[in-house]
């Protein structure tokens, strides 16, 4: 499978932010190496594109039920020292219809689960976002590149959590994949998605902390 490198990658061009590391500004014992704390965007190679949000510029990433890491998103970490921070935007991924909201039949509550892994598969942490969509407030941005009016998507990114992993030292990249969506609607029915290749979440602004070698 050809994994698209379109998206988020576009994320790498910001400038990384240099952070001194603790105690910098006392003198440094003869021959000890001067430690920066980076922090920037972090490549991440997505299999499905969700799109470029119209008002924010921000390119945003589905996130897919995958049991095969090398179908996953796959972020690749940059050379380091030591352990490392992975943060990312997770949001749920609403089919936006405007009908639904005049008629009072939007409401839907969402509830998904990501884990992030090795590229072998080992489970590092799992992550969560909840939110519940009402009307076209609750949506983070709209997706151009769609058939619907002014060119916009009815997909589109709904709620945000921020969500922090740590990585462990030696570890060069990891995947993300979906685990389960849970959805609870305006009449009050119940689903449940964990089939595979199933898009159930997005991320965005991907960013990477780490001590520079």
């Amino acid at each position: 499978m050809k994994i698209a490198r379109a998206g988020l990658i576009a994320l790498c061009a910001a400038a990384p932010a240099v952070v001194p590391a603790a105690g910098a500004g006392a003198a440094a014992r003869p021959g000890a190496a001067a430690q920066t704390t980076v922090v920037e965007p972090v490549e991440v190679r997505c299999p499905q594109v969700l799109g470029v949000g119209v008002t924010t510029n921000v390119p945003f990433c589905d996130v897919l039920i995958q049991s095969d890491p090398t179908l996953a998103i796959t972020v690749v970490l940059p050379p380091r020292r030591g352990e490392a921070t992975l943060s990312f935007d997770l949001h749920n991924r609403h089919t936006y219809s405007e009908d639904e909201v005049r008629a009072g039949r939007a409401y839907t509550r969402y509830l998904a689960e990501v884990a992030v892994a090795t590229a072998t598969g080992d489970i590092l942490a799992r992550r969560y976002v909840v939110s519940e969509f009402r009307n076209a407030s609750d949506l983070v941005d709209r997706v151009g590149g769609g058939a619907g009016p002014a060119g916009l998507k009815a997909l589109a990114p709904a709620g945000v959590e921020r969500v922090f992993v740590p990585i462990p030292a030696g570890v060069e990249r990891v995947v993300i994949a979906g685990q389960r969506l849970e959805l609870l609607r305006f009449d009050q029915t119940r689903d449940e998605v964990r089939t595979v290749g199933s898009a159930m979440a997005v991320i965005s602004n991907a960013l990477v902390e780490y001590t520079g070698r």
